[in-house]
């Protein structure tokens, strides 16, 4: 059993890297992820590990570049803008097979927008933000403790699959305190065996760690091909996802991270007042638990599906991919930081009700 412990949302998280065997981090501060940044700085002088603030957005993710070339466990976080200037060496990373972990602490946008919570970077973390055709397994918390275990979980799947893992966090779960039990965590001695690091060729052949492939002409897609290959297996393997009082629901709930928290507290409420209604949580935004949200279409039970998000339906978009017209999907957002009370969410399923 893991220590308890009383901690922010992005305290767990780096707490739970450092547990992981994160022994490098490379960050530049924005609000509201600062607490990352900070914390990190202080746990891996402690662990004799290396912490650099870097100049920018964009140095932080190359030297997390670097670092993973190197064979290490290595991170970077930070916020909405921030996590923009940082798609390009995430691309650099998916084109050259190389793990990592990102956190995206959400806030309000576009642009600058502010430093509200927010859940507006799913397109950008599902549908790939950077150039070319790559995936990032991306883990949606919708708590603290979910913080912490998805982050040790991030880890241990970026180097089983050799790609990078983004967690979708926000600024209120980023910033919010629970209890929590902190992770406890073996990695698999075959995760950390990694043949492919550039960490000197001594006694063996070079290795080349590159995502610019020049020659031979067919390189870029042979390269591709393989990239293709290990999304499938992640597809086949990794799909996770909570199913929160379903058994007889008539009303679907779909929603993810902190959405997932107030759609849970509205349920609760309903259920007193005789509608029985349910949640469906992807926890992997990508790759997306379509064919297991698609089974509750064919029940005669579910009336329709309910979309909450703390954006104008991203992930909607995904859920009516799934439901594939079969019921009827509505959705209900809101922006800049605000977020739907569990009486406007009543209101929303009593209205399409009648």
């Amino acid at each position: 059993m893991g220590k308890l412990v009383l901690m922010k949302g992005n305290e767990a998280l780096s707490e739970a890297a450092i547990i992981a065997g994160c022994r490098y981090y490379f960050g530049y501060p924005i609000t509201p992820q600062n607490e990352v940044t900070a914390y990190m700085a202080r746990r891996l002088k402690e662990m004799n590990g290396v912490f650099i603030q870097a100049e920018s957005e964009v140095a932080a993710i190359n030297m997390v570049y670097g670092a993973s070339a190197a064979g290490a466990r290595a991170m970077t976080s930070s916020s909405s803008p921030g996590i923009s200037l940082k798609m390009e060496g995430l691309s650099y990373l998916a084109g050259s097979r190389l793990p990592c972990v990102v956190a995206n602490v959400m806030r309000a946008g576009p642009g600058l927008g502010n430093i509200t919570p927010s859940q507006g970077d799913y397109f950008q973390a599902t549908k790939g933000g950077g150039h070319g055709d790559y995936h990032v397994i991306c883990l949606a918390p919708h708590s603290v403790q979910d913080t912490a275990d998805y982050t040790v979980l991030a880890f241990d799947l970026a180097d089983k699959y050799r790609v990078p893992v983004m967690i979708l966090s926000d600024g209120m779960i980023g910033q919010m305190l629970e209890n929590i039990i902190l992770p406890e965590n073996k990695p698999d001695s075959k995760l950390l065996k990694k043949d492919w690091a550039l960490k000197g060729a001594k006694n063996r052949e070079r290795n080349v760690i590159r995502s610019l492939w020049l020659y031979p002409a067919d390189a870029v897609e042979k390269n591709n091909i393989l990239l293709q290959e290990t999304y499938k297996q992640i597809t086949a393997n990794e799909i996770r996802f909570e199913e929160y009082m379903l058994n007889d629901a008539e009303v679907i709930f779909t929603a993810f991270g902190i959405s997932a928290r107030i759609c849970k507290g509205t349920i609760d409420v309903l259920r007193k007042q005789g509608i029985r209604c349910g949640l469906f949580r992807p926890i992997t935004l990508w790759p997306f638990p379509y064919k297991k949200l698609e089974e509750y279409t064919n029940s005669a039970r579910v009336k329709f599906f309910m979309d909450i998000e703390l954006n104008a339906g991203q992930m909607l978009e995904d859920v009516n991919l799934a439901v594939k017209d079969k019921k009827p999907v509505y959705f209900y957002g809101r922006f800049g930081g605000y977020y739907p009370s569990i009486e406007e969410i009543i209101t929303q399923v009593k209205s399409r009700l009648k």
